[in-house]
């Protein structure tokens, strides 16, 4: 991402920051569950709102918009924010659609783990990179069959990618984004240091 033309006023960052968490904060797992019939999507598997539970209740179709829409929704909030503000702005946005996600005021902030719009926001900032996330991912999904050790790689990968792709700024915001994602991934963790968690694919 290049530089704007000018440095964000402290207003253009309330409003990015603002704008970020409101479309953050759209569960849209929960909402296409429901609409599907499927009830809450809160009360199977992981309990959890993102793509992977709602993977485990068989629909690929609603898992695949899930990963979409909660991507899109971190890139629409850096590009909107850029577009009108800056870059420094878009940064702010960035930030906080990823808090949004994870902790959404709607759910008593209780939200998803922030993978999908991790990548959407290194869609928006770095594409290169998004596709290095998504290779890394994939690679090790298959490897594994653990959609949260594919993450969690992939996260580590991505600010490393961002410096060698020549993104310093955006770098510091991703190591600050893959240290909450870590933390929001800690029951799998001990999960996967244990031989207990749940591979991809599987309805519990």
């Amino acid at each position: 991402m290049t530089d704007g033309q000018f440095l964000a006023s402290p207003l253009a960052l309330i409003a990015a920051a603002v704008l970020g968490y409101l479309l953050g904060s759209i569960p849209f797992g929960l909402v296409l569950t429901r609409a599907a019939g499927l009830g809450d999507i809160r009360a199977i598997g992981s309990g959890n709102i993102g793509t992977t539970n709602v993977l485990r209740t068989g629909r690929k179709d609603l898992a695949a918009a899930t990963l979409l829409l909660d991507a899109i929704k971190g890139t629409i909030a850096v590009l909107i924010a850029r577009y009108f503000w800056g870059v420094e702005a878009a940064i702010v946005a960035g930030l906080f659609a990823f808090i949004g996600h994870i902790f959404p005021v709607w759910l008593k902030f209780k939200g998803g783990k922030g993978v999908a719009t991790y990548l959407g926001l290194l869609a928006a900032f770095a594409w290169p990179v998004a596709i290095v996330f998504a290779l890394v991912w994939i690679a090790v999904a298959y490897t594994t069959r653990y959609s949260s050790a594919s993450a969690l790689t992939a996260s580590l990968v991505s600010p490393i990618a961002l410096l060698l792709f020549g993104y310093p700024r955006e770098a510091i915001l991703f190591a600050l984004l893959s240290v909450a994602l870590w933390y929001m991934h800690r029951a799998n963790i001990g999960r996967l240091l244990d031989g207990t968690e749940s591979k991809i694919g599987k309805k519990a």
